[in-house]
C-alpha cells in the first residue's frame, strides 16, 4: 500500500508530466490490420488520437498526419521517392490464403496453370500469389490475375471477389481476410484452401525521420506505440476481449471475424528479416513501378528499430 506522501509525489509527477498532443494516423480503414490501433486508442493511450482513412501516402499528402500505416508492398513504394521514411513497428503479420473452386479442376496449386484468379494488381495480394505459385514452378504467364473488390461481410456486391468466385468469374482468390473466407463460404463443398508459410504480409506503421527528431512527436509515438504493445497483447491472449469491437469497426461480424483471427500474427515487433523481406520484395513493387529495385544499403534506413525499443522501455517503468 503506497502512503500518502507517495500518493502525493507520484501525482505530482503525473500533473508536471507534460501532456501529450493529438496524433494523427491514417490507415485503410477497411482491413483488419489497423485495429489493434483502435483499441490501444479507447483503451491505452492517455493522449488524444484521430484514426482517418489513408495509409503511407497521407503522410505526404498531409502534414498533420503523424503515422501511417500500409503492408510493406506500399511503404516500398513511398520508400522509393520519400528517402526520410521510416518504419517504427509491425503491427501484425498476416499469412494470405489462396481458395479455388474444385468444380473447375483444382485440387492442388499445380492445378492453378491456365486459371483465373481474383488479386489486386501492384498490391501485396498479386505478390502473394506470385510467391506462391512459383513454389509449383508457375509463373505470371502461367494464370491470369483479375481485379475485383474486396467484401467484409455478406451480401457481397456483384464485382468482389467472393461473388465473382461464386459465379465463376474466377477459379480463385489470393489476398488478404476476410474475403478470402467468404470466398470459402460462397462455394461451400467445393471450396479448397491453400495455407501457406511462404509469405505474409507485414503490416507497419511508419511515420518520418523529421517527425523522429522531434522530441516532443517522438515521445508521442513512443507513447502510442506501447499502448499498440498492450493492445496487442489482448488480440494475442483474450481476442474475445475485442472481437466485437473489431467487427464493428470494419463493418463485419464477430463469427467471421472468429474463423480468420488465426491467420494473423497479433505481435507487435520489429521483424528481425524485414530487411531481407523487402529486399527480395522491392523487386516486385520496382517492376510494377517501373524503377530499378532499391539495394540493400538503400533499404537499412528505412527502419528504425530505436522507437519500439524506447516504448518497451516505457512499459517497464
Amino acid at each position: 500500500m503506497m502512503h500518502s506522501s507517495q500518493i502525493f509525489w507520484a501525482t505530482l509527477l503525473l500533473l508536471l508530466r507534460p501532456a501529450l498532443a493529438a496524433l494523427k494516423i491514417a490507415n485503410s480503414l477497411e482491413v483488419l490490420e489497423w485495429t489493434p490501433e483502435l483499441i490501444a486508442k479507447e483503451d491505452y493511450y492517455n493522449g488524444t488520437v484521430s484514426i482517418v482513412n489513408g495509409g503511407i501516402p497521407s503522410l505526404f499528402s498531409d502534414p498533420s498526419v503523424d503515422i501511417g500505416a500500409n503492408s510493406e508492398t506500399q511503404l516500398l513504394r513511398q520508400y522509393a521517392s520519400h528517402k526520410n521514411l521510416r518504419t517504427v513497428l509491425t503491427a501484425t503479420e498476416v499469412y494470405y490464403r489462396i481458395v479455388a473452386n474444385k468444380k473447375n479442376g483444382i485440387e492442388k496449386l499445380e492445378d492453378l496453370q491456365g486459371k483465373r484468379i481474383g488479386a489486386f494488381p501492384s498490391t501485396s495480394s498479386e505478390y502473394f500469389v506470385q510467391k506462391l505459385l512459383q513454389t509449383v514452378g508457375l509463373e505470371p504467364s502461367n494464370y491470369t490475375i483479375v481485379p475485383g473488390g474486396a467484401c467484409l461481410k455478406e451480401p457481397c456486391g456483384p464485382d468482389t471477389f467472393p461473388e465473382m468466385l461464386k459465379r465463376g468469374a474466377i477459379d480463385a482468390i489470393g489476398m488478404w481476410e476476410p474475403s478470402v473466407q467468404l470466398g470459402v463460404e460462397a462455394i461451400g463443398a467445393d471450396a479448397i484452401i491453400f495455407e501457406q508459410t511462404i509469405y505474409r504480409e507485414i503490416y507497419v506503421l511508419a511515420t518520418t525521420a523529421e517527425k523522429l527528431a522531434d522530441p516532443a512527436k517522438r515521445r508521442e509515438i513512443v507513447a502510442f506505440v506501447a499502448a499498440i504493445v498492450k493492445a496487442e497483447d489482448v488480440f494475442r491472449i483474450d481476442p474475445e476481449r475485442v472481437i466485437d469491437r473489431v467487427a464493428a469497426a470494419v463493418g463485419t461480424n464477430a463469427t467471421l471475424l472468429r474463423e480468420v483471427w488465426p491467420v494473423h500474427r497479433w505481435t507487435a515487433r520489429n521483424p528481425l528479416d524485414i530487411v531481407d523481406v523487402m529486399l527480395e520484395e522491392d523487386k516486385y513493387v520496382a517492376s510494377a513501378d517501373n524503377r530499378t529495385a532499391m539495394s540493400r544499403d538503400v533499404l537499412e534506413p528505412l527502419v528504425d528499430r530505436t522507437l519500439l525499443a524506447d516504448a518497451l522501455k516505457l512499459e517497464e517503468n
